[in-house]
């Protein structure tokens, strides 16, 4: 299954730190957010990847090359200095994605998320990993049912529970996207328009992840990594 890593944002809530440096390529514990993506999506058996990129992107392609020396064959997706949006970046990407469903990766996060659990998922149009709501996204994206598919509800207050937040992995086939329109385009919209159709699954994660969305929880993957790697 090929893989898509997002790397495109131009991370205005890290700044100064992305001032000069890609949100991607930002250290924790002496190695990048991306290279860390890449090693534990490679240890899963993803090694055919394709990463977009936009702000500084020239600098995600001189750090990674082809990913050779990862195990994998990384091939790049280049937006120009604005980038797409989430979904516009991925249907840009289609030729590079080819003709069956495909992995996509935030290449802002940190996880343990088991990769390799993904290889031989069945999806419809699209099937998404949930987690926990962190403290900075309470309300929760999407609920998951019993019978495994996800729907999209008005957020609810935290106290009425109910509601998990998107983790930034999922799993889409290239119908999910054929008729969006071929410029810059979020990702919820298409699927909560997808949800209300009832071809949307997932499953619930309640292990590790961060979404690296500020410098603060930059410092908090930091200290996790000090005593041992994830």
């Amino acid at each position: 299954m090929r893989t898509m890593i997002l790397a495109a944002g131009r991370g205005e809530r890290m700044r100064p730190l992305t001032n000069n440096t890609p949100k991607p390529l930002l250290l924790a514990a002496g190695k990048s957010l991306i290279e860390r993506t890449i090693e534990q999506l490679v240890a899963a058996n993803f090694t055919e990847i394709v990463i977009n990129h936009a702000y500084l992107g020239e600098q995600i392609e001189a750090a990674l090359g082809d990913g050779s020396r990862f195990g994998a064959t990384i091939v790049y997706s280049p937006e120009g200095e604005n980038g797409l949006e989430t979904a516009g970046g991925i249907i840009h990407a289609l030729p590079l994605l080819g003709n069956e469903p495909f992995l996509v990766v935030n290449g802002d996060i940190a996880t343990n998320f088991p990769f390799e659990t993904l290889q031989k998922q069945p999806v419809d149009l699209a099937h998404l990993v949930l987690v926990p709501n962190p403290e900075h996204n309470l309300s929760g994206d999407f609920q998951l049912r019993s019978d495994g598919r996800i729907k999209a509800h008005p957020p609810c207050p935290p106290s009425k529970g109910g509601m998990l937040t998107f983790s930034g992995i999922g799993i889409y086939s290239p119908e999910f996207f054929k008729n969006a329109p071929q410029n810059s385009t979020k990702l919820a919209p298409l699927l909560r328009a997808a949800m209300l159709e009832n071809r949307v699954k997932g499953q619930f994660f309640d292990g590790f992840w961060l979404d690296i969305g500020t410098p603060e929880r930059l410092q908090i993957l930091e200290n996790r990594l000090a005593p041992t790697l994830i």
